[in-house]
Parts: C-alpha cells; sequence; structure tokens
C-alpha cells in the first residue's frame, strides 16, 4: 500500500472550543476538519443476522512506547507473540491515539469521539481521580453497548479508568462483566498525602507544590513495593436482576494483574468455544505505567530488566490470548487489535518506556506521546506493513462495521472505516487528525 505524508495538525490547542461550540461547527479549522470526519465516516456494516459475525478482541497497553516491541525495532525487549501476530497481519507505522494520558485516550478509543465532544478532558487534570464525581458521561455511547445490541457478549479485564464511582463502571456502559482497576495503579498512595489533596492541589494550580511532592515520591516509583499503594481490584457483573459490584483485593497485588486478566480474558473464550455467540473483548492492561510489576515468573527474564520484564510478561498474554482463540476454533472469525494509550512515560527513566526514533512521550503532542504501535490479526486482515494514518476513533466504527452494527445517527462520530484498508483494497480514509493539547 503506497505511503502518504502525514499531515497531523500539529500540537493545534482546542482548550478554547466547548463541546457544543466543537458540535456545531462554528470553529475554523478544526471545524473543517471535524465535518469532513463526521460528513465521510461510513461503516460497510455486515448484516446482523450473518452467523460468520466476527468476535473482537482489543488489547490496550498502559503507556507502551512506540520503540517497545521487537517488531518496532527495540534491541533487547523480546516479543515473539506480538511480532508474530505483526507478521501475520498488518503493523501500522502511522497510529495515532486522541490523548498523550489515559482517561481520554481510553475514551476515544470506546466511543469513536474527539476527547472535546465527550468532555472526557480537562485544562489542568487531564484524567480521572479516585473519588471523583466524574465519569464517562451516560449521554455517550460505547462500542461495548452498540455491539451487545445486535447480541454480542461483551467483558472487560483490566484497567478501565473512565470513572470509579459505581454509576461509571463499565457494567453501566455496555459491559457484561469486569475485571480489574478503576484507575492508575499509582492512585491512592499507601502513605502520606492522599490522593484527594493532590487534587486540589491540582486543581487550585499549585502545580510546584505537586511537582515536588511527586519528586519526594519518585523512589517509590522506581523501587516500587507493594506496600505503597492502596489500588483496588473490583469484579462487576450486570444481569437482568441488575449489578453485582464487590472489591476482590485491597490493595491488589500488582504483580499478578497482567497475569489475572489473562487467565480471565482466556476463561472468556474458552465460554464461547465453537463460535455460536459473537464477543467483544477488551483487555487494556495496567501495565506497564508505573510502578512496574511481573509475575514472579517473568522477574529477571529480559535482558531490558525490570520495564521488559513487564512487556514480555504482555507478549505472554497476547499469546495466550490467541492460542485460546485458535484452540477453542474461533482464532479465523476474530479481528484482533492491538495498541497502546499513549506513549511511554519517560520521565520514568529505566522504568518508562522508548517512543523509539520519536520526540518525547507521555503527557506531551510530540509524536513520541501520540503516536503508537498498532497490529491487527485475524478474519479479514490483509498481512503488510501499513502506513496509512490511523486512530483509535477508527477502530470505534471499524468494529462496528464488522459487528453489523450501526454507527450512532444522532451525534458526530469522528472514527472512520479501516475495514478496506484491512482488506488491502484501497489506501485508507484518513487524510488529516485534529487532537486536543491541554493546558500546561
Amino acid at each position: 500500500m503506497a505511503a502518504r505524508p502525514l499531515s497531523l495538525f500539529g500540537a493545534l490547542t482546542l482548550a478554547c472550543l466547548s463541546v457544543a461550540g466543537l458540535s456545531t461547527a462554528t470553529s475554523t479549522s478544526t471545524a473543517t476538519s471535524t465535518s469532513t470526519s463526521t460528513s465521510t465516516s461510513t461503516s460497510t456494516a455486515a448484516d446482523p443476522g450473518d452467523e460468520r459475525r466476527p468476535n473482537i478482541v482489543i488489547l490496550f497497553a498502559d503507556d507502551l512506547g512506540y520503540g517497545d516491541l521487537g517488531s518496532y525495532g527495540h534491541p533487547s525487549i523480546r516479543t515473539p507473540e506480538l511480532d508474530r501476530l505483526a507478521r501475520e497481519g498488518q503493523r501500522w507505522t502511522d497510529f495515532y491515539v486522541l490523548a498523550p494520558v489515559c482517561s481520554p485516550s481510553r475514551g476515544a478509543l470506546l466511543t469513536g469521539r474527539l476527547p472535546v465532544r465527550t468532555g472526557l478532558y480537562g485544562r489542568r487534570i487531564p484524567v480521572f481521580f479516585p473519588n471523583d464525581p466524574g465519569g464517562i458521561p451516560d449521554r455517550e455511547i460505547t462500542l461495548a453497548q452498540l455491539v451487545g445490541e445486535v447480541g454480542y457478549d461483551t467483558a472487560i479485564y483490566g484497567k478501565w479508568h473512565l470513572g470509579d464511582r459505581p454509576e461509571a463502571y463499565p457494567t453501566r456502559h455496555g459491559f457484561d462483566e469486569w475485571l480489574g482497576l478503576p484507575y492508575s495503579n499509582d492512585m491512592n498512595w499507601g502513605d502520606g498525602v492522599s490522593y484527594d489533596q493532590v487534587v486540589e492541589m491540582r486543581a487550585g494550580g499549585r502545580d510546584r507544590e505537586v511537582a515536588e511532592l511527586y519528586g519526594g515520591r519518585r523512589k517509590f516509583y522506581l523501587t516500587p513495593d507493594l506496600g505503597s499503594w492502596n489500588v483496588p481490584l473490583i469484579r462487576s457483573r450486570r444481569s437482568a436482576e441488575g449489578f453485582e459490584d464487590e472489591t476482590v483485593e485491597l490493595p491488589v497485588d500488582q504483580r499478578f494483574l497482567t497475569r489475572k486478566a489473562t487467565e480471565a480474558a482466556v476463561n472468556f473464550i474458552r465460554a464461547h468455544e465453537g463460535g455460536e455467540r459473537p464477543f467483544l473483548l477488551y483487555m487494556p492492561f495496567s501495565m506497564p505505567h508505573t510502578p512496574i510489576f511481573r509475575s514472579p515468573e517473568f522477574e529477571g527474564r529480559s535482558l531490558a530488566g525490570r520495564y521488559g520484564d513487564v512487556i514480555e510478561e504482555i507478549d505472554w498474554s497476547a499469546g495466550e490470548v490467541r492460542r485460546a482463540l485458535e484452540e477453542s476454533g474461533v482464532a479465523d472469525n476474530t479481528l484482533f487489535f492491538f495498541t497502546s494509550d499513549n506513549g511511554p512515560w519517560r520521565t520514568m527513566r529505566q522504568h518508562g518506556g522508548s517512543a523509539g526514533l520519536l520526540r518525547d512521550g507521555k503527557g506531551t503532542t510530540f509524536e513520541g506521546g501520540m503516536r503508537v504501535p498498532a497490529i491487527f490479526w485475524g478474519a479479514g486482515v490483509s498481512p503488510g506493513v501499513v502506513s496509512e494514518i490511523g486512530t483509535t476513533m477508527d477502530f470505534f466504527a471499524t468494529a462496528l462495521a464488522a459487528a453489523g452494527a450501526k454507527l450512532p445517527d444522532d451525534r458526530p462520530i469522528d472514527g472512520f472505516d479501516l475495514t478496506s484498508v484491512l482488506r488491502g483494497d484501497r489506501p485508507g480514509p484518513r487524510q488529516s487528525l485534529p487532537y486536543y493539547r491541554p493546558e500546561s
């Protein structure tokens, strides 16, 4: 496929725009790009009655950098499972997230909409914190809700980070079940200043004090121990009778987060052996967000130290998911997608990842913060290296088309259907990408 010059609108700041203003296209340069996206976003939706509607699997790493996988050039982190998927499927070189931090990035993946439309962004506090009164708005329609309406079973195993109130849990937004963290694994400190106090300081513009506070806790990030963090592992299910929510561990033993998510995912896949009912499986890993932990089986395995151990365990997880799909007889009817929520947390030194040759990382709108690895594998994917522009919002539209579900017609959708690119039929539909850079 022919590569096309990247036309990303560098550091386009949308802070001055209201969600309503953007939606009604009253701005200038951004409105032009957004209206193009919403008017030309198309869905080649399959027949909802098609018995061969593909399963959809999303593996979403946390703070994994563009250069952290073997197939993306890392010299010492070994990722044979993901490299195999990249070789047998498609490896994208110009794939982007919609924000350089967790919450708005995840919201864009699940809604197909820019963060400034959904409100999932912040000028001074860009992500959700523990006990946050907010969360993903009820008015937003998620990928899980839409595929659930056409008969998909839906599950999430991993970090949510779109609100920690029960009303904001993933089971209230289309998922049948969830096991994972409600927010990042470094929130709810086990000692010292509470996270509520940190939020209050940030909201009050006391950035220097916050920086000094984090500086004092740096040792807990670079030499992590389980007692420094008080993060819960939550299980939630929905049924005809309502919702069942429980805290499984507090604090959770973070060494086993990747393993627990993987075991739950494998069990979910095996419960769908034979493919009688399609499913959406969303695995947003808690790693390699710092503090980084890995299970005892992976300690000291990587040539790249502790960080490499963590990435290699994620690679193992991807392999376990692939094997479960194959052993359950559904691999040939599954669309598999792997990417990261943003670039690497470079200030964490050897505990952060690599953006390869790209500039900077997480928290910035330089390429290293927004451009991420992306691997597609499975049903309808023609092998190759793709240099078209793609985004996580586009996966939203692509997955809906595969599932035979319709795009919402009561709101602008900013994602494009990439089916033609995945099939190798023609170049990608995206020409540009506006994005929001929060105030610093």
